[in-house]
């Protein structure tokens, strides 16, 4: 193990199984604080390999509780967090209206790391419980079409990297890995990346792992979303081939928007701009960026032929209010103690 981290030291890379032997030993506990913080802010500085990021994300994944289920498809809408932009969790927001328009979502997420307010954060303040355990977990998704994965709960191995983490207070490889770890193993994903550069080896990576369709989306203005204030570029994996595109709000019917209209301070502000969306209230740019993020996942999820058409059954199903809907059938579930 000490030759692997003075590899890492010396800014040389490692093989996937080198990578996969150095995360199973930093989840294993086997690693100080100082080690692991030297070596994320290292992999942080070059770079990560896709054969690093491969064999960091199987290690992750082989230690993990999984998620039994016989839904399909089944998607995860997640992001990588640490763009720094201060919106309203958009991922999440897509996760209710999604599954309550009947597509089985398990999301991924926690609570902020190099963020404002994480997923975790948003779905306390806006009163849904997150499930404590697998089991629950897997009623909920049979139930409701959405369960919602704390991920210390199912990489509990992450402990003996959390303080190194919080130490940081910036994103680092386990920004990139969470999305790829999904506990449910979901084979279409819609990811938002802070850096298109990141999104074209999260996609190789994915590829590696088995994942069938995914898009990683950032916006041009530096969001991990697909973004309603102009250009967005998409990597997209799809039966095994990778390519990329932008698109923008008006090529699939929806109206350019401001970010200063999506942006928050706190999780108090991220849930009541997603609860006025879901009611059919809230500004316009917060709306069409739900619609354009859901119609993006309605088209990841093989629902429709295009993004467009995606948007188009989004909006559908928001005024129709299957997101608002969702949301209190999420609000009446007994409140767990996973977050504790």
């Amino acid at each position: 193990m000490r030759q692997y981290i003075e590899r890492i030291f010396e800014h040389r890379t490692l093989s996937e199984e080198e990578a996969y032997n150095v995360m199973t030993q930093m989840m294993g506990g086997a690693m100080s604080d100082e080690q692991v913080s030297a070596v994320l802010s290292i992999l942080r500085y070059r770079g990560e390999t896709v054969e690093e990021m491969t064999g960091f994300a199987r290690a992750m994944k082989d230690q993990s509780i999984k998620i039994e289920h016989n839904k399909t498809p089944l998607i995860d809408t997640c992001g990588t967090g640490g763009d720094n932009t201060n919106t309203f969790n958009i991922s999440t927001a897509v996760a209710i209206l999604l599954s309550g328009a009947g597509i089985s979502v398990a999301k991924h997420g926690n609570r902020s790391v190099s963020s404002k307010t994480g997923s975790a954060d948003v779905l306390e303040a806006l009163g849904v419980p997150v499930q404590a355990s697998k089991e629950e977990a897997e009623q909920m998704l049979e139930d409701l079409n959405l369960c919602f994965m704390f991920a210390p709960v199912y990489h509990s191995s992450m402990k003996h990297v959390a303080k190194a983490r919080k130490s940081l207070g910036v994103k680092t490889i386990f920004n990139l890995l969470g999305p790829l770890t999904n506990p449910a193993g979901t084979k279409q994903q819609l990811i938002g990346v802070y850096d298109q550069s990141v999104a074209k080896k999260m996609a190789q990576t994915a590829k590696n792992l088995g994942v069938e369709r995914a898009l990683f989306v950032t916006g041009v203005d530096g969001l991990d979303e697909l973004t309603i204030t102009g250009e967005s570029i998409i990597t997209e994996l799809r039966n095994g081939t990778i390519s990329s595109y932008t698109i923008t709000p008006e090529s699939v019917g929806l109206t350019r928007g401001e970010l200063s209209h999506i942006q928050v301070e706190t999780k108090e502000e991220s849930a009541k701009v997603i609860y006025d969306c879901l009611r059919g209230l809230g500004n316009e740019s917060a709306r069409n960026i739900i619609l354009l993020n859901a119609g993006a996942a309605f088209y990841t999820a093989g629902i429709t032929d295009t993004i467009k058409e995606g948007v188009h059954k989004a909006r559908t199903a928001l005024n129709r209010g299957y997101g608002y809907t969702q949301l209190t059938r999420l609000n009446e579930q007994p409140r767990r103690s996973a977050m504790a």
